[in-house]
């Protein structure tokens, strides 16, 4: 009878153990990315495409308790983000396109196919949905993005942004904000390991900068370093 509890004791266990083994998450410093089939953009992210893809969380470096999130897909000509931003006051004022976002509330995505290369591209939203996408050499710590060229038709991206809990304008009092957009593989020419395929691996990294307080800027990051990437695993 002893024996008998020790071996149901010792099964249990076992299962124990292999039931949290499943349910660990994949590391965070990697994110599987699911293959689809292209899909209209909505803003908020309600197409069902979305559903093959996990929410992954973004920490702040400042604790800050508002959460951000981003989801990732890739379809045979591009890549797909959908970021989720809980937020208090929409701080954007700028309305052109290619200005410098970076200094208002911003959803940025940074691209590294090919880490022997010392070029990465750069993608930024504001929640007024403009964007800035650049091409950034690093040279020995020395940045210096570049403007795409021609960029129109099959280069250009697809970008959204929806606002909750208040109006799409300078100031508005909101509860949160979501950035959906596609960046076409055409539009990393001339980066390598570009379109991925089932198994390829890509280095990144996304952030978020959000100024409702004047005096102190918040940041999160997949990421806790900023030039201490971390991989995209295209399944």
């Amino acid at each position: 009878m002893e024996s008998m509890r020790n071996f149901i004791m010792v099964i249990g266990m076992v299962l124990i153990i292999s039931n949290l083994c499943d349910a660990q998450p994949i590391s965070q410093d990697a994110v599987k990315v699911a293959p689809t089939n292209d899909f209209d953009l909505s803003g908020d992210g309600k197409n069902k495409a979305w559903e093959a893809a996990k929410w992954n969380v973004m920490l702040s470096t400042e604790n800050d308790e508002r959460k951000t999130r981003f989801k990732v897909l890739y379809s045979d000509l591009g890549i797909y983000f959908l970021f989720h931003n809980e937020d208090k006051v929409l701080t954007a004022s700028k309305t052109v396109d290619f200005d410098r976002l970076w200094l208002e509330d911003v959803n940025e995505v940074f691209l590294w196919p090919d880490t022997t290369e010392t070029i990465y591209f750069e993608y930024e939203i504001s929640p007024l949905n403009y964007e800035l996408p650049i091409l950034v050499p690093n040279f020995d710590g020395k940045f210096l993005g570049w403007r795409p060229w021609q960029y129109e038709g099959e280069r250009k991206t697809k970008h959204l942004t929806a606002i909750e809990g208040g109006e799409k304008k300078t100031w508005s009092k909101i509860t949160g904000w979501y950035a959906e957009f596609f960046i076409p593989y055409q539009l990393l020419t001339p980066l390598t390991n570009v379109p991925p395929k089932k198994g390829s691996t890509w280095r990144a990294n996304m952030y978020r900068l959000d100024y409702d307080n004047k005096n102190k800027t918040v940041r999160w990051s997949w990421r806790r370093t900023f030039t201490k990437f971390g991989t995209l695993m295209f399944e």
